[in-house]
């Protein structure tokens, strides 16, 4: 290679190494910029901006480290732009770098050992550009390599979710649509995993190791080369130990905040699962104490019966002695007494039916039309309370919802059907409004149309179907909210 073709080779690969840099940057945000059709144009410009800043930076022979720092600045200021968040914008972007320096630092252990294998000519000058050439060629590959597969182990594991146990998406989808007549995608939400622990304090100790990471390789590089008494020395030829210690250190420093993501995705897990849990418990201490008032009821009831002998008495009494009016007063007075002991639904299950009627009386009094056609299952294999909790969360929701919209246009059904080891429970009402998903396939607060009525409840729902292998599907139509719960009786 001529002397010529060398320095055209020379620019091309220092523009060409900034291009898969600026496409790695690009690819490791894209699935975090917010909806699907907006991001291509997003990645378009945060491939630009690195692509020009890093060509001017090197232009103008800018300090070591600066483009991290203008590269930081922003992805953080145009955060909101591309709908990353200021906190979650930073830390994607110290974790790129961190990935890159460590990358590169194992890169440079492989390409001096290359140097070391492949002998070195003297002469002629055609084969130094050559040899030259080939080694950084295998240079940037191999930090491709190892670049591409860290960036693309930590997309991994910020997408990560608990997407809980797949059965029923792999081996009863047939079932779902048969028992609930609509068809069903059988997959579950595709959301970033949480591990972003909210305020600064807990942003800086997400980003300790990786900015200590990229520290590590920014002073690593300045002591790579040096030049004493006219004379290029290598830091590996100086100290060949740091041959196996550099990129080690750059190889922890990169485990370290790849650990650190996923510890923090487990403690956000153990927080959801130990509010979930503190839910429940309320919902089921709840739940007991209305049954405790359901049981006083039945109680009253049997006491009624015993009383009711000794009242017919009093009440022929009065009719031979001619006292019919009093005999009259006697019996609606009884009438009144006995008219609250009533449970107008019957569901097969005690926990239930106090469940169904509460919310049947609820809808009663705001005027709002009921219907159910639920029976519990005569298994032992589901736990009352358990159903409790799906049919209290999903009944309150509906009549929150219902309590926005005028009368005439709401309503409320409620459904239970069961086939086989299955049973599909579905609840269906009125909503007014525009519904705005989070990520994890869940209704959150719409501040503008202020319809988040659907929001609170539905993760504990959803985590008691996946307890029994099942799944939840929610489905707005038409101003028309289902919410379709099925689950399965355990081995």
């Amino acid at each position: 290679m001529s002397e010529a073709g060398f320095q055209i080779f020379h620019q091309a690969y220092a523009v060409g190494a900034e291009l898969l840099y600026a496409l790695c940057l690009t690819l490791f945000l894209y699935p975090f910029m917010g909806e699907r059709e907006h991001r291509r144009k997003k990645g378009a410009a945060v491939f630009c901006v690195y692509l020009l800043t890093s060509l001017f930076l090197s232009r103008i022979a800018a300090p070591q480290g600066s483009f991290i720092l203008v590269l930081l600045l922003f992805l953080t200021a145009a955060s909101n732009a591309l709908e990353l968040g200021k906190h979650m914008a930073f830390l994607l972007g110290l974790l790129y770098w961190n990935a890159k320096i460590s990358s590169g630092l194992m890169a440079e252990s492989l390409f001096f050992i290359g140097e070391e294998l492949v002998p070195a000519p003297t002469e002629p000058p055609e084969a130094v550009y050559l040899r030259t050439t080939v080694l950084l060629t295998l240079l940037l590959l191999s930090h491709l390599v190892l670049f591409i597969i860290m960036l693309y182990a930590l997309l991994r594991r910020i997408k990560s979710r608990t997407t809980g146990c797949t059965f029923l998406m792999e081996h009863s989808s047939s079932v779902y649509s048969e028992m609930s007549g609509h068809s069903s995608n059988g997959r579950f939400p595709d959301a970033p995993g949480e591990f972003l622990p909210s305020g600064l304090p807990g942003l800086c100790y997400m980003s300790l190791i990786p900015a200590a990471g990229i520290l590590f390789g920014q002073m690593i590089a300045g002591l790579l080369y040096e030049i004493k008494d006219g004379q290029l020395l290598q830091l590996y030829e100086r100290h060949p130990a740091f041959l196996a210690v550099v990129p080690l250190l750059a190889l922890l420093f990169y485990t370290g905040g790849y650990l650190t993501i996923l510890f923090q995705q487990e403690m956000a897990a153990l927080r959801e699962e130990q509010a979930a849990a503190f839910v429940e418990r309320q919902q089921v201490q709840a739940i007991r104490a209305r049954i405790q008032e359901a049981e006083q009821f039945y109680s009253q009831i049997r006491r009624i019966r015993h009383e009711t002998r000794g009242h017919l008495n009093n009440i022929k009494g009065m009719l031979h002695s001619g006292e019919y009016a009093c005999a009259e007063d006697y019996i609606f007075r009884m009438d009144e007494s006995m008219g609250g002991f009533e449970l107008t639904l019957r569901t097969g299950n005690p926990v239930t039916d106090v469940i169904v009627n509460d919310k049947r009386q609820q809808c009663e009094d705001q005027g709002i039309p009921f219907q159910t056609d639920f029976h519990y299952p005569d298994s032992g294999s589901f736990d009352a309370f358990d159903v409790g909790i799906v049919l209290q969360n999903l009944l309150q929701n509906a009549l929150e919802a219902c309590e926005k919209i005028s009368e005439g246009e709401r309503f409320i059904s409620l459904a239970g059907r069961r086939k086989g080891r299955f049973l599909l429970i579905e609840v269906k009402n009125s909503f007014a409004g525009d519904l705005v998903f989070g990520a994890d396939g869940l209704p959150v607060t719409d501040k503008k149309t202020d319809v988040s009525m659907h929001g609170i409840g539905l993760s504990s729902v959803r985590r008691i179907a996946e307890k029994y292998m099942g799944e939840m599907e929610v489905c707005p139509e038409s101003q028309i909210f289902r919410v379709t719960v099925m689950v399965q009786e355990k081995s």
